[in-house]
């Protein structure tokens, strides 16, 4: 008998890593897995102890977890639950290692994930990496970074980024992370997948170096060339103007029905 696909769309997936020109090494994690129609990004907090440890064991206890158990594609509320339950499993996870374990003590992790429903898809992220669409021609954030400097754009201190970082706000001051408590606040959607729809999952390592609407520019060619050369140039690009930081992704396209 033949399995039922897991979307009603054909999806194409591609991801990169990389450990750009500056840092010693990458903190940054990626698992992607077409079988189960999951994505999961994760950036170890810089300057924190064992950033890498915690990314990696976060996108490792989320995709276990799939594997582990049926997520309820034809349920979209129950596979909210479901992939914020993998991403708690994952908090509780990191805390408890750097508890038990000296030298990865204040290890942490940001994280985004999606999965695939039957024709929509759900989202998560804790931290300050991110999740944008790309629909006919409109390159949209979907997540919003849990970050001090959004928390003061948000509360009206500042009208924008730049104002705020003018002013001496970092932007690297996260108000939420994997592993700094036993519990932690976790953002969620579930999002209707429509035919060209392109996803982008990515830590700040792509987000700092290229702006939103040089990423839409290079997105917007993928239909005359191939998804990998898209990652590629982002990659590219992100080390040309600097690479001050690790550079990872995932893309997901969703072709047609």
């Amino acid at each position: 008998m033949s399995q039922r696909p897991i979307s009603a769309f054909h999806l194409a997936y591609v991801w990169r890593t990389d450990q750009g020109r500056v840092r010693a090494r990458n903190e940054d994690a990626v698992v992607v897995d077409p079988e189960w129609g999951l994505v999961v990004v994760a950036d170890g907090v810089g300057g924190a102890s064992a950033g890498d440890v915690a990314s990696h064991l976060a996108t490792e206890t989320i995709a276990d977890r799939f594997r582990r158990q049926a997520i309820p594609r034809n349920e979209p509320e129950k596979a909210r639950l479901f992939v914020e339950a993998a991403v708690a499993e994952a908090n509780i996870n990191i805390w408890r290692q750097a508890r038990e374990q000296r030298d990865l003590a204040g290890m942490g992790t940001t994280v985004v994930v999606g999965s695939v429903g039957w024709d929509w898809l759900t989202i998560a992220h804790v931290g300050d990496s991110r999740i944008y669409r790309l629909r006919e021609g409109d390159f949209e954030q979907l997540s919003r970074d849990h970050s001090f400097i959004q928390e003061v754009i948000d509360q009206g201190f500042f009208t924008s980024r730049e104002d705020a970082k003018r002013y001496g706000i970092g932007e690297n001051i996260l108000t939420r992370a994997l592993g700094s408590s036993p519990v932690v606040k976790i953002s969620s959607d579930v999002i209707e997948l429509a035919a060209d729809d392109l996803f982008v999952f990515c830590t700040d390592g792509l987000t700092g170096m290229i702006p939103d609407d040089w990423m839409r520019q290079i997105l917007m060619s993928v239909d005359e060339n191939s998804l990998d050369s898209a990652a590629d140039a982002l990659i590219r690009i992100a080390n040309e103007r600097g690479g001050n930081d690790n550079i990872t992704f995932a893309l997901i396209q969703v072709g047609e029905r």
